[in-house]
């Protein structure tokens, strides 16, 4: 049996990943106000975009990018409840869900009592998976 390091380094790096964003918290602060002119297409399709319309959100995007070792490229917050990420070409179909579930953890932390949407997309910008926590019954919807 030959060990395949790309797929360990990946393995690691993705549990890392999900340790750290469910037990860090990005903002340290609740301030939520509202920067000028943000702007989501209605069927919610990814466009190159400020990475949050409030500050708070900011924070959140600018953390999950730099704390993602290089598995997610971009990301962005709208209204502290949508959260959407571009993965990177090294995260495995099998990992997009597990890294949801971790981000919408990390979400949760920062932007309680609230349901929240999580939007995956993949390198080409692709739509390839939407979680929604509902925060009621404490459980995440996977829609592929």
């Amino acid at each position: 049996m030959a060990i395949n390091f790309a797929q360990i380094r990946r393995f690691v790096a993705t549990t890392l990943l999900v340790l750290m964003v469910a037990t860090t918290t990005a903002c340290s602060s609740s301030n939520t106000a509202t920067l000028p002119n943000p702007t989501l297409d209605r069927n919610e399709a990814y466009t190159q975009l400020e990475r949050g319309d409030s500050i708070a959100g900011q924070k959140f995007g600018d953390w999950v990018v730099s704390t993602s070792q290089g598995m997610i490229t971009d990301s962005y917050v709208r209204d502290n409840n949508k959260l959407g990420v571009v993965i990177s070409e090294e995260v495995n179909p099998t990992e997009v869900q597990i890294l949801a579930k971790a981000l919408t953890m990390g979400f949760h932390k920062n932007f309680p009592n609230q349901d929240l949407t999580i939007l995956m997309y993949a390198p080409d910008k692709e739509r390839i998976l939407t979680a929604k926590y509902d925060v009621q019954s404490n459980n995440i919807e996977y829609q592929a």
